[in-house]
């Protein structure tokens, strides 16, 4: 465990200068909250569009740098041999992906935590003090399915591969979550079922009705048991070869 958390930091201080990372995991979803959230007045899925969108900047930058960075990064290391030179230590055969989840979930932490801020003090939304960390805890768990994902195409795809998969990937869960703007008729029918959707829901949910919706709850446990299997198979499957 020690040596797992050793590789974490040293990962979080390669991140921490990579500018590019936190352009997209954190500037973005930003820009956007600062140009849009203040400027529709009308309300989505039964809130105010400033608290929706709030939810969904903060999803969409925890999802983002769950899956787009670490895929792209994970496929090159394991191209370059630095996977393969890590199995040759001490460290436990599940220290590279478990440190990859856990670098995952401390670099989303930034993204979420400055659109909240966003969104009390520049959107001006008014929430209990309890619905801010159920929201940021919401947010981030689900960020954990796609670190769970980037971990399975990463391993099973080369580096030339990786990018068209991850930007297929991504367009499909940030339109069908409703992150870019709220779903309606068809597009909401068949968006309910994706890890975004149903994280920008319980925020929303949580909100509008002050509970935590236990149906799209197990939809993000659901999610994770499957992105999760899909990691282990790539892991298992590429062993070998690594």
């Amino acid at each position: 465990m020690a040596g797992t958390l050793a590789l974490t930091k040293a990962e979080l201080t390669r991140l921490m200068h990579n500018k590019r990372y936190f352009i997209f995991t954190v500037g973005f979803p930003v820009v956007l909250y600062l140009l849009i959230g203040r400027q529709v007045s009308a309300q989505a899925y039964g809130i105010a569009f400033g608290a929706y969108y709030m939810i969904a900047m903060a999803t969409f930058g925890a999802f983002s740098g769950a899956l787009n960075g670490n895929a792209q990064r994970i496929s090159q290391e394991k191209k370059d041999g630095w996977i393969r030179q890590l199995r040759l230590t001490p460290l436990p055969a599940n220290a590279y992906v478990v440190t990859k989840i856990l670098v995952s979930l401390a670099t989303t932490v930034p993204a979420i935590v400055i659109v909240l801020l966003l969104g009390r003090f520049y959107g001006n939304v008014h929430l209990p003090a309890w619905q801010w960390p159920v929201i940021a805890v919401t947010i981030w768990f689900g960020s954990t399915i796609f670190a769970a994902l980037a971990v399975a195409v990463g391993y099973r795809f080369p580096p030339d591969q990786v990018q068209p998969i991850t930007l297929i990937v991504y367009f499909f869960f940030a339109i069908l979550g409703g992150l870019w703007f709220p779903l309606s008729g068809f597009l909401a029918k068949i968006g309910k079922f994706t890890p975004t959707y149903e994280a920008v829901k319980i925020g929303t949910d949580v909100i509008q009705g002050g509970s935590v919706p236990a149906g799209l709850a197990v939809g993000l446990v659901v999610w994770l048991g499957i992105f999760a299997a899909l990691a282990t198979v790539a892991v298992r499957t590429t062993a070998e070869s690594v």
